[in-house]
């Protein structure tokens, strides 16, 4: 009987000093502020985008509607927009980012890597910027690097949805709605 207590005593000691561990890992504050708010925004965009560009065959990278861009023209438009608006928030892009250079790349292994780095670019560009609150110019006017940051996320949500109705078109299913549950029938 004293064995079995001291096992379950050192059972208990371990438990418990691992327990403080796990609920101190759990309680850890979640990013807040208007960066991360953007970084979230950013990655509900990137998340989306990446899967579509692994869904869509190579095939269909040259695709596009009569006098619009093509599939791989939007994401290198995309990733050109992830580096010039980091660049307005303050972090120069890498060498070879401008849009010219990227329209050129049209394989689909390059595109995703491309837009997976341009992703990762601006997303520190968001969280190293010092000042939010800073002037600077945004097409000609007046503006702040807030809200660079904020059209930076729209400009990645609104070629989301015009790449969704590339995949739409061409038959490709977004693969998020591949796994969404079939909806109830309506009882209107």
């Amino acid at each position: 009987m004293h064995k079995s207590f001291i096992v379950l005593a050192a059972a208990a000691l371990v438990l418990g000093l691992a327990a403080p561990a796990r609920v101190q890992a759990q309680a850890a504050p979640a990013a807040s502020g208007v960066k991360a708010e953007i970084i979230r925004s950013i990655e509900a965009a990137e998340n989306h985008l990446e899967a579509l560009a692994e869904k869509f065959p190579q095939e269909k990278y040259g695709w596009h509607p009569e006098g619009a861009r093509t599939t791989s023209e939007v994401f290198m438009h995309i990733a050109a927009g992830n580096y010039g608006y980091s660049r307005m928030i303050g972090t120069p892009p890498p060498e070879g980012t401008t849009g010219s250079a990227l329209s050129k790349i049209t394989e689909k292994a390059e595109v995703i890597k491309t837009l997976k780095a341009s992703f990762a670019h601006i997303k520190e560009a968001v969280q190293g910027a010092p000042d939010v609150d800073k002037a600077i110019k945004l097409y000609g006017r007046d503006a702040t690097v807030r809200e660079a940051m904020i059209v930076a996320a729209a400009h990645c949500h609104e070629h989301l949805g015009q790449l969704i109705a590339y995949a739409r078109v061409n038959g490709i299913v977004p693969p998020w709605s591949e796994e969404a549950p079939a909806r109830p029938p309506s009882k209107n």
